[in-house]
């Protein structure tokens, strides 16, 4: 692949999403107003929540209680990474903290039996919500930095109190970390105590000995005391910086935020998901989506109001439309495909059922009919032929006239066996159909024993044109029996339906027995994308079924 092909397939991708882009538009910008208004009402119900900060400072010192000084403080060892954010999940603290909550009476009643009821939750699930650490720690300095407390409440003296006394419980549990040590010395000098008291208690030791151990006795009891007095001195590596303020503004909700940034997330979710399927959208929506399979497309028509349908039928609908710009085109085009045939018999189908084939067949034979050419239209779906009722809105009273011999067939698998004696309905002047008849599954077998040739031999001698609506490709073989005796067919593929990879499929199938496919029409447009492809002309509907 050239570089040159490379950016050209790069720039039909990048115009493929921008259409994309646009065709959904409605969706990029509408979901994330409605998601904002409702993140907007939603977050007005909510009860404000609000967040005080309470601020400790940690410095570790090389002094430890290991070995108790004679005077002085001692200090907890270095607190390692992690311990602190640990230590606000345990029970070490938040069971003191609760007990505080208790008896702290500058939060009322209902909010502090709240906030005991969710710290206890939170402590089972170890999923804190109500209280919260961040911690700014120096490099290269276990233990060292600031850490913050932060409470959440729905009163600003609560949430004050709330991380003041979460603070103080941190404190309380860091001065104990000191007092291990010195607890631990104090239970060997009281070991040591018993023992010796156990010796002294022994009648048989002599004098000296006893001084020994009295003397011993005196200094071990001297050391415990002053384990006592260093146990009331200890000190954590951890002191308070600030207390916790009383907020002004709640931490949440804030609707005009919330709704904000919901918008802003749901139009970059919706825009990427729109770019996500139009990538994977891989529908026959432009002629260029025709390009690669080689086929020219003849016109592209655009989608009928169901409406306009309903009152008028389909095809008076497309007149009053102005599909008839469109079917012009179609018009020119086709009988440029035909333009060294005499009577010339064109063949209509598609992929797939419900593509339109009927539809298109119906208007263009009206749009040929009015530049004076007479045309038949031959249903040969005899599955599911649909020309009768396309026209039985528009013309009710059209009449029966002899097409070949006397009296015979009324539809097109009558017709196809006996092909010397056929009636056909005038719906319109210049136009004759004969209907496909009564559903019937052998369809092919009728096919297969008609002499098709013969019959059509027969009957375009009366006619400008003959036109063929046939079963979907790749929905029954019959079309593909019938388009072995046409001149040429086209191929009907629906905006945003027919897909590109069935398309083609139906063109191989097509290419395997024999059929010439001359070009394609894109059915069913959508006017407002069409618009934004540059094209000059602007229908306002267009074919529906």
């Amino acid at each position: 692949m050239t570089n040159a092909s490379i950016a050209k397939e790069q720039e039909f991708d990048l115009a493929m999403v921008v259409r994309g882009t646009r065709r959904r538009l409605s969706w990029i910008l509408g979901l994330p107003i409605f998601v904002g208004a409702l993140t907007y009402l939603g977050s007005g119900l909510q009860p404000p929540l609000y967040a005080a900060k309470s601020t400790l400072i940690s410095s570790s010192s090389t002094t430890s209680g290991n070995d108790l000084p004679s005077g002085g403080t001692v200090k907890a060892p270095p607190l390692p990474e992690g311990a602190v954010s640990q230590a606000m999940q345990s029970t070490s603290v938040i069971v003191p903290l609760i007990q505080k909550l208790k008896n702290a009476n500058r939060i009322d009643d209902i909010e502090r039996e709240r906030l005991i009821s969710d710290l206890s939750r939170e402590l089972r699930s170890q999923d804190f919500r109500t209280l919260k650490l961040s911690a700014q720690i120096e490099p290269y300095a276990a233990g060292n930095g600031i850490y913050t407390i932060i409470g959440i409440s729905r009163t600003p003296d609560a949430a004050a109190e709330l991380a003041n006394l979460a603070s103080e419980s941190l404190l309380s549990w860091d001065r104990n970390r000191a007092s291990d040590n010195i607890r631990r010395a104090q239970d060997g000098f009281r070991a040591q105590l018993a023992e010796i008291d156990q010796q002294l208690r022994n009648l048989t030791i002599d004098e000296l000995e006893r001084q020994t151990l009295v003397v011993r006795r005196a200094d071990i009891q001297n050391s415990f005391i002053q384990s006592v007095i260093l146990e009331k001195s200890a000190a954590g590596v951890l002191s308070r910086l600030s207390n916790a303020v009383p907020p002004i503004e709640p931490e949440s909700p804030r609707p005009i935020r919330d709704a904000l940034i919901m918008s802003i997330l749901t139009m970059m979710l919706t825009t990427a998901a729109v770019v996500v399927m139009t990538v994977l959208d891989r529908t026959i929506r432009t002629e260029d989506d025709l390009v690669d399979l080689g086929l020219p497309t003849f016109a592209t028509l655009p989608r009928l109001r169901q409406r306009d349908i309903v009152f008028s039928g389909i095809v008076r609908a497309a007149r009053k439309a102005g599909l008839y710009e469109a079917i012009g085109f179609l018009r020119v085009n086709l009988m440029s495909a035909v333009n060294n045939i005499d009577h010339p018999i064109v063949m209509v189908t598609s992929t797939a059922p419900g593509e339109g084939k009927s539809t298109v067949t119906a208007t263009l034979a009206d749009g040929i009919s009015a530049s004076g050419l007479k045309v038949l239209i031959v249903d040969a779906d005899l599955r599911r032929g649909t020309q009768e009722l396309v026209w039985k809105k528009f013309d009710e009273n059209g009449s029966w006239h002899q097409l070949v011999g006397e009296g015979g067939a009324k539809n097109t698998r009558e017709a196809l066996l006996n092909p010397y004696h056929v009636q056909v309905l005038q719906v319109e002047p210049n136009i004759d159909m004969l209907p496909a008849g009564p559903s019937i599954h052998e369809s092919l077998s009728v096919l297969n024993q008609a002499d098709i040739d013969l019959a059509f031999t027969i009957w375009k001698k009366n006619y400008d044109l003959i036109l063929i609506d046939s079963a979907p490709l790749l929905a029954l073989a019959d079309g593909l029996v019938v388009g072995r005796h046409v001149d040429v067919v086209v191929m009907v593929s629906e905006y945003g339906r027919t897909n590109i990879k069935g398309l083609r499929n139906a063109l191989h199938r097509a290419q395997r027995a024999g059929l010439k496919v001359a070009g394609a029409i894109i059915n069913k447009s959508d006017v407002r994308e069409q618009q934004s492809y540059g094209y000059s002309y602007s229908y306002r509907v267009g074919a529906e079924k």
